[in-house]
């Protein structure tokens, strides 16, 4: 019955070696097997057909190559081995057959009381060293897929009233079966040597490595109910605030293609808009709030906003700008920021906010208020760090919502410094050491903490991601991952 059930999908393949290998091929994706011995090959091989058959919720066809030459064997869900349709020839051990005793006829017990006694053994001493007895004879069978078929009693022509008592018993429910492949598939490398081999046509798994990007990209790759506010905040000027909120405004927009604002919320003058593309008006957050009952009106159209937002072109972000009039006075107040606020959520599904040194200063705590992740960046720089620490500390004493921000933080070491220039040579080594020393210091008290290397490219004039060196967008991609687990 259950090789019934077995379909020729997927295509699977086992060999087993004599000397401890073995490999089982899945759709042409190779799960090459090394053990002490060889039964403990058949074994590894038999738990991976046995997982693809439990996630396909049905037996499995499986081509087998052994010692003793090919054959097909079904395999089920629950591991149990039967052998379909033999190909291989009959093993020596099966032709040459141990005598089996029978019964003694007459003819043979005649000859037995007449034959003569078997002479009696006789004990001589011997002084060599005992032979030690092989536990396996040279001789003994090899281990082969035949040994896992599960016994079964002989058949013979049974009652037809039996067969139909037993059939209902062994049947599947369709409801219980599925013809679709629950796991998905892996993708064939597409990095480093294993990439340059699939390429070619060897289709090879990919590194532990690729696999860890792999799952960073689906991690902010995702979409998540309701809009999501991250607050990038140090109340020391100077510890890459505006770039990270950047960065981590490219990265969520450009692989999960939601639609992200980034928002410098500094109570005054920021500097988010000087590091960023400018739109076609100069129009900022001030002005966005003075039109907020029209944008937030039931007959306003999603594209109104880009009049007051400045499109990133190569990133896909927007970005809301600070107002930028040298002569006005204006802070920006708890209230505006509620009102702000309110009108990108309702255009937005990420908004990551920008902001000022003070924490003291209403717009800040009405920020936090807002906020879902709280992300806090560092430089390596010890009083960049110690502000980092007080800042987290000013939350956690406030308790509540606060304090749960702090707990579960992010914060984003990088590897740089104030200098304006490039750094190389022993001022680069110790911008690293500083940037461990400061991360390791940090690991204790928040959820989780990034390093992200120096890279010349952040230190001056407009930012833009496809312009980091290979290494610096991984690193940033790790901390946009980071960041998006705690939504």
């Amino acid at each position: 019955m259950m090789e019934t059930q077995a379909l020729d999908f997927p295509k699977i393949n086992a060999v087993l070696r004599t000397n401890g290998t073995g490999e089982v091929t899945i759709n042409g994706t190779s799960h090459a097997i090394e053990a002490a011995d060889e039964a403990a090959v058949l074994s590894d091989a038999l738990r991976i057909i046995t997982e693809t058959a439990a996630q396909l919720g049905r037996p499995v066809r499986v081509s087998t190559t052994d010692p003793d030459g090919q054959g097909l064997i079904i395999v089920s869900p629950e591991g149990v081995v039967s052998e379909a349709a033999p190909i291989k020839p009959t093993p020596r051990r099966e032709q040459d057959p141990l005598p089996v005793t029978a019964a003694p006829t007459l003819e043979t017990a005649k000859a037995t009381t007449t034959a003569a006694p078997a002479p009696t053994p006789v004990s001589v001493p011997d002084d060599s060293p005992a032979e030690e007895v092989p536990a396996h004879p040279a001789d003994a069978a090899p281990v082969t897929f035949s040994a896992a078929v599960t016994a079964a009693p002989a058949q013979g022509p049974a009652p037809a009233a039996t067969a139909a008592a037993v059939e209902p018993a062994t049947r599947r429910s369709l409801k219980d079966t599925s013809f679709l492949i629950s796991a998905p598939v892996l993708q064939p490398a597409t990095r480093g040597w294993r990439g340059v081999l699939s390429r070619l046509g060897f289709r090879m798994d990919p590194s532990p490595e690729e696999l860890a990007e792999r799952e960073d990209i689906r991690t902010v790759s995702q979409h998540w109910p309701g809009p999501r506010t991250i607050a990038v905040v140090n109340r020391k000027g100077g510890a890459n605030k505006t770039p990270t909120v950047v960065m981590l405004s490219a990265i969520l927009a450009r692989y999960s293609g939601a639609a992200t604002v980034a928002w410098d919320n500094n109570e005054s003058q920021g500097t988010l808009g000087w590091r960023t593309e400018k739109g076609g008006h100069n129009n900022s957050v001030l002005d966005l709030i003075d039109s907020s009952q029209a944008l937030l009106s039931p007959s306003a159209q999603a594209a109104e906003i880009a009049q007051f937002v400045h499109h990133q072109t190569s990133d896909k972000f927007d970005v809301l700008r600070s107002d930028e009039n040298e002569e006005g006075d204006h802070e920006v107040t708890a209230e505006e920021v509620d009102i702000a606020h309110q009108v990108l959520t309702r255009y937005y599904r990420l908004i990551v906010m920008d902001s000022g040194n003070t924490a003291r200063a209403a717009n800040w705590r009405r920020m936090i208020h807002h906020t879902n992740q709280l992300v806090v960046p560092v430089t390596a720089i010890e009083d960049r760090a110690e502000a980092a620490r007080l800042t987290l500390q000013t939350l956690e004493s406030r308790g509540g919502h606060d304090a749960e921000l702090a707990r579960n933080a992010v914060v984003i070491v990088s590897e740089s410094t104030d200098a304006k220039r490039s750094m190389s040579g022993d001022a680069l080594k110790r911008a690293k050491d500083e940037a461990r020393r400061i991360a390791d210091g940090f690991t204790p008290h928040v959820r989780a903490v990034v390093r992200i290397p120096y890279d010349p490219a952040l230190v001056n004039g407009p930012i833009r991601y496809d312009a980091l060196q290979p290494a610096t967008k991984r690193a940033w991609l790790a901390a946009a991952a980071a960041v998006a687990k705690g939504f």
